[in-house]
């Protein structure tokens, strides 16, 4: 019995972190630019004839600012949101492709072939002094993000029902993680000019934004060498379901096709979450530059903050709440504690004008996004079946990316014709909506 019970907790281990890694760079990958729309816009503009892509963006983003009686800062803050936007559009086309593909042929090859294609776009965005090739590298970058799904998964290939939580505690961190990394790595290399040096690299598609790039790459190939020699397939032939339709592969389609109601209205809680959350994301830089005149090397602070504090609640914080009230009731609470927090970060920076209060804010932010994310991240993989983790998880991170690509255009429109204080406010309190659809999910069975 000891033989053939001691070779199946080895890959476990080694699993967990290879998953870990995997969702630590797609993170990094999604934030490495939030602290650089302004930066990028003003290079883009500097270098792009007239005539093409990026100016028929620009004319398209002024049409929208003069609409809307914006300022011409306004116009900054749209297109950071549209290539926010255009990446996570593409994660949330390609995520359920990504996680039904591998229910059928298993977690290796398909995060093999995804992280060497998040490697590729990397690549492209180090050489992509054009718009048009940065826009290529986010489109791709976006299409193998969706693999967020299948790593996912592959945590409930390797835990039990009974530390379902912990293990997505184990997502969550690495969450954190990524969008500290992301924004540190983009804030602190702004200033790194790769064309200072060696001017004769522009000729090559180099560009001021190049660093980073090659510092993202560098890490994809990391992971992909360890994928390569450490990890072990987590989902067994037996276990894998059939292929999928081209209908169900579409996420709202599949989303309705799903059989269990409590699924669904997980679905559409989780999507609301994110969408509220995304208001921060959209619109932090802006505001914390109007109200408390943040530069981008300030701002990376307030990411490193909220991450650090992340990475606390998800890796140490969850498991202890989790066994203390389980998994819906960690969710419930930590939709409460993002209202607070965002309501509260409308008001230390839109009306105090207090940096330890934002601060302060941010703290309930962190918590709250951490317990409502693990939480009902835990609830949809318990509520799915085994045969089908890739696919419901695929559905429920797609979703997830929806709302990323939609916010940013009502976070911009709110805060650009109202004020800070009120987006915010007008975030936390659309939370009421998933904290009452939540109320009515069962506890799960273990």
């Amino acid at each position: 019995m000891s033989t053939t019970a001691a070779p199946s907790p080895a890959p476990r281990p080694l699993s967990l972190g290879v998953i870990f890694l995997t969702l630590y760079i797609d993170l990094i990958g999604f934030s490495i630019f939030f602290p650089l729309g302004p930066k990028l816009l003003a290079y883009y503009i500097a270098h792009e004839s007239q005539g093409g892509l990026f100016s028929a963006l620009i004319a398209q983003l002024e049409s929208l600012a003069q609409a809307a009686h914006a300022s011409q800062a306004a116009v900054a803050a749209l297109f950071g949101g549209v290539l926010g936007s255009v990446y996570s559009l593409m994660q949330f086309v390609f995520s359920p492709v990504w996680g039904a593909r591998s229910d059928r042929t298993g977690r290796r090859p398909v995060l093999l072939a995804t992280i060497a294609g998040n490697a590729a776009s990397y690549l492209i965005l180090v050489f992509s002094g054009s718009f048009t090739l940065f826009l290529l590298s986010r489109i791709l970058g976006g299409i193998m993000g969706g693999n967020l799904s299948v790593a996912i998964a592959a945590v409930s290939d390797v835990t039990t029902r009974e530390n379902r939580a912990k293990g997505m505690g184990v997502v969550g961190a690495a969450f954190g993680l990524g969008f500290l990394t992301g924004p540190a790595l983009g804030g602190i290399t702004s200033g790194m000019n790769l064309l200072d040096r060696h001017p004769g690299l522009a000729a090559w598609g180099v560009h001021p934004f190049s660093v980073p790039a090659l510092i993202a790459f560098g890490l994809c190939l990391v992971n992909l060498v360890w994928i390569v020699l450490r990890f072990r397939e987590t989902l067994p032939p037996e276990r894998r379901g059939a292929g999928v339709t081209l209908r169900e592969r579409n996420p709202l389609h599949a989303l309705f096709l799903l059989p269990d109601a409590t699924i669904r209205r997980t679905n559409i809680v989780g999507f609301l979450i994110v969408f509220s959350f995304c208001f921060f994301e959209t619109t932090i830089s802006f505001f914390t530059a109007d109200e408390l005149g943040y530069d981008p090397h300030q701002l990376t602070w307030v990411f490193v903050f909220l991450g650090t504090v992340s990475i606390m609640t998800q890796g140490f914080l969850v498991r202890r709440v989790v066994k203390a009230l389980g998994e819906k009731a960690m969710a419930l609470l930590g939709v409460c504690l993002l209202a607070v927090g965002l309501v509260s970060l409308g008001l230390s920076v839109g009306v105090a004008r207090s940096a330890p209060l934002m601060y302060g804010a941010l703290v309930f932010c962190a918590l709250g996004s951490g317990f409502a994310n693990v939480g009902f991240s835990a609830l949809i993989s318990l509520y799915a079946s085994a045969e089908e983790q890739g696919k419901v998880t695929g559905i429920y991170r797609s979703l997830g990316f929806l709302a990323r690509a939609a916010s940013p255009a009502v976070a911009g429109f709110l805060y650009f014709r109202l004020h800070g204080a009120w987006t915010y406010g007008i975030a936390g309190t659309l939370l009421l909506v998933p904290l009452a659809l939540g109320l009515s999910l069962p506890k799960p069975v273990k």
